[in-house]
C-alpha cells in the first residue's frame, strides 16, 4: 500500500486576502465551529469586518452560553506589532471579553506578549494567540490547522475568580472536574457525537444544539445522587410553547419523562430529565453513566432539532 507525504502548504495560495478569502472562509459555520472547539466555546452571531470607528476587526462573534463577546484578528503573515496593536484597539472598541490572534507564524516576542497580557489583565478578558497552517498529502485538497501558541491558563483564572468570590478549590471541585475530564475520554471513544467542552470546576456543561435561543447541557447534582440533562432556553418563551408543543413526542422518542418549567416570572425555561445514580466518592458506574447521558443527549437534540425556531 502506498503511503502519502505530508506536505505544508502555502497560505496565500488558499487564501489570497485575508479580509475577502480568509475571513469569510472562518467565518462559515463549519470553520467557525472547529475554532470553537479548540477555544473551548460556541461562536455564534458572527460578523466580518465590524466596525470600530474608522477601523474595523475581521471577526466579532460571541460565545453562546456565557453571552462573552469575542473578537478574532486574522494575520496571514508572521506576527507585528502593528496587529498587536490592533487587537487591542478593537477589543476596547468592541468591550470584547476574549481575543483571538489567527497568524501564520508566532514571533517569541509576540508570544511572550499576549503571555504578559493573560497574566496581568484581569481574569475577565482572555487572550489566544494560534498559528494556522495547511497541510495536503498528493493532490489532497489542503487541509487547515490550528495550533493554540498561547492561551490563559484556566487554572490560575479558576483560582483567581474563587479567591475574589471567598471560594475555597474544595474536593467537589475536583470531584467535578475529574468527573468532566473523564467524560470528553468517553466521548473521544465514541466519535465525538457533539463538541466537547474544556473540563472546568462547574456543575454543569453546556452542548451546543445551533441556536442561540436555546441548548442542551448536563448537571451533577451529586448531593441527590443524579445527573440531570436539559434543554435550556435562554429568554424565549415563544421557543419554550413551541418545543412543548411536541412534549409527548419528544419523550417518547428519547424515553425519558422531563419536568417542563416554563418559568413565566423569569427570563429563562428549562426542560430536565434525571439520570440516577451519581456518587462522586463511588465511580465503578462512571462510564456507563456517562453513556446513558450522551445518549440521551443525542437523542434529545435531534427530538428538539426540528421544533427550532
Amino acid at each position: 500500500m502506498a503511503i502519502g507525504k505530508l506536505k505544508e502548504v502555502e497560505l496565500r495560495d488558499i487564501w489570497k486576502h485575508e479580509e475577502y478569502d480568509f475571513s469569510k472562509w472562518l467565518a462559515k459555520e463549519d470553520n467557525i465551529s472547529d475554532l470553537g472547539e479548540i477555544l473551548g466555546l460556541s461562536l455564534v452571531d458572527v460578523e466580518t469586518e465590524k466596525q470600530v470607528g474608522s477601523f474595523s476587526c475581521d471577526i466579532y462573534c460571541k460565545d453562546e452560553f456565557s453571552d462573552k463577546k469575542v473578537i478574532i484578528e486574522n494575520q496571514l503573515e508572521a506576527t507585528d506589532h502593528r496587529h498587536l496593536g490592533e487587537i487591542l484597539t478593537y477589543a476596547s472598541g468592541l468591550d470584547a471579553s476574549i481575543v483571538v490572534w489567527i497568524v501564520k507564524e508566532a514571533r517569541a516576542e509576540h508570544a511572550r506578549a499576549v503571555e504578559w497580557l493573560n497574566e496581568h489583565f484581569d481574569s475577565d478578558v482572555s487572550f489566544f494567540l494560534i498559528e494556522v497552517h495547511a497541510y495536503k498529502i498528493g493532490n489532497s485538497d489542503p487541509a487547515p490547522q490550528f495550533k493554540v501558541i498561547e492561551e490563559p491558563n484556566d487554572f490560575a483564572v479558576q483560582v483567581k475568580k474563587s479567591n475574589k468570590a471567598g471560594e475555597k478549590f474544595n474536593q467537589t471541585m475536583n470531584y467535578r472536574q475529574e468527573f468532566w475530564t473523564k467524560f470528553n475520554d468517553v466521548l473521544t471513544e465514541r466519535g465525538n457525537p457533539f463538541n466537547k467542552r474544556k473540563p472546568t470546576t462547574d456543575h454543569w456543561y453546556d452542548v451546543s444544539i445551533g441556536s442561540s435561543k436555546c441548548h442542551l447541557g448536563i448537571g451533577l447534582i451529586n448531593k441527590d445522587n443524579k445527573i440531570h440533562v436539559y434543554i435550556w432556553v435562554n429568554d424565549s418563551k415563544e421557543q419554550y410553547d413551541a418545543i412543548y408543543a411536541h412534549k409527548d413526542e419528544i419523550e417518547s422518542s428519547t424515553g425519558y419523562t422531563y419536568v417542563w418549567n416554563r418559568n413565566d416570572s423569569k427570563k429563562a425555561s428549562n426542560i430536565t430529565a434525571s439520570i440516577p445514580g451519581l456518587d462522586f466518592e463511588h465511580q465503578d458506574n462512571y462510564k456507563e453513566l456517562m453513556n446513558q447521558t450522551i445518549d440521551l443527549l443525542v437523542k434529545l437534540r435531534t427530538a428538539v432539532k426540528p421544533y427550532l425556531i
